[in-house]
């Protein structure tokens, strides 16, 4: 018997849902949150209110019958740890308690961290080892994961990260500057590509498999304020996030030699996938399962629901 399973995710910037049947994802609707011209973020009061319109345009959307859900899942924290916690996921909090006590079916809370890897797992066919590193790269993460497979869900340690800043906020602040549109990660790769200047004078600052990052937005900064074309600057960031990273993973992979996955939007960038798939053999997601979605909640909820059983 076929079993069809919803997943809702409501981060900072996208509103979704997914539909998994039998171990695939059938539907995966997302809709972005709309962010002020020249704004480089949004309020939680804010995502929660756009959450809020954007959950009933998302429901119509979706073209499965839903009264045919066995089981629905959602996102309840940004990550597994004591204390995560964000406004923003009480409005797909509320939607599943809704749709679960609607329809009489099981309601089962997953991080929204989780979501991402599973949603990589996925969509990269990287095999389900038994542990490995997963870079968590987004608009408000940038953490180096340890993570270990745990019946229908992932047990992640940080054991990397950023100190101050991430790479997503350098991004966007950066292409904010340079006049792009919010949030600013595909605009920022193509400027990046039509640069024909050889970028020079690289620094990073990496101890162990952790980062400093908050220089890179003064240099940015510096560069632009000097007269540096639009696209050297972006080029420059981009080729600083890659050198920060090549320097963590290779830290890491001295300790213990395990598969990479990268999921994230900011791992959605091509430029910094071709590197680390070109050097170290590591897994990405696909683009449409990279950036924020429900599809990774999906797949954790149906697995959940076939192991319960």
């Amino acid at each position: 018997m076929s079993v069809t399973v919803l997943g809702i995710d409501t981060s900072n910037y996208t509103t979704s849902l997914s539909v998994c049947v039998d171990g695939e994802i059938a539907e995966n609707v997302k809709l972005p949150l709309p962010v002020p011209e020249g704004a480089a973020g949004l309020r939680q009061s804010d995502a929660v209110f756009a959450h809020t319109k954007n959950l009933p345009l998302c429901f119509e959307m979706i073209k499965t019958d839903l009264k045919t859900v066995s089981a629905v899942g959602y996102s309840d924290k940004p990550r597994n740890a004591e204390g995560s916690y964000m406004p923003c996921f009480l409005a797909g909090r509320a939607s599943a308690a809704a749709v679960s006590k609607t329809l009489g079916i099981p309601e089962y809370p997953f991080s929204h961290q989780e979501g991402h890897i599973k949603a990589a797992v996925f969509s990269s066919e990287m095999p389900e080892f038994g542990e490995f590193y997963a870079y968590h790269l987004s608009g408000g993460t940038f953490e180096l994961l340890l993570v270990k497979r745990s019946a229908a869900r992932y047990d992640t340690a940080v054991v990397g990260g950023t100190l101050d800043v991430t790479a997503g906020q350098i991004i966007d602040r950066t292409g904010v500057m340079l006049g792009l549109s919010f949030p600013c990660g595909t605009e920022l790769e193509k400027l990046a590509s039509a640069n024909s200047r050889k970028v020079t004078d690289i620094k990073t600052s990496v101890k162990d498999t952790f980062c400093n990052l908050s220089g890179l937005q003064n240099k940015a900064e510096e560069l632009y304020r000097s007269g540096r074309p639009t696209e050297y600057v972006a080029a420059y960031v981009l080729q600083t996030v890659i050198t920060t990273l090549d320097s963590m993973t290779g830290n890491a992979l001295k300790k213990r030699e395990l598969p990479i996955l990268f999921s994230g939007g900011v791992a959605s960038n091509g430029i910094i996938k071709e590197y680390f798939k070109h050097k170290y053999g590591a897994y990405f997601a696909k683009s449409a399962f990279s950036s924020d979605n429900a599809a990774g909640t999906a797949l954790l909820a149906y697995e959940r629901y076939i192991n319960e059983k």
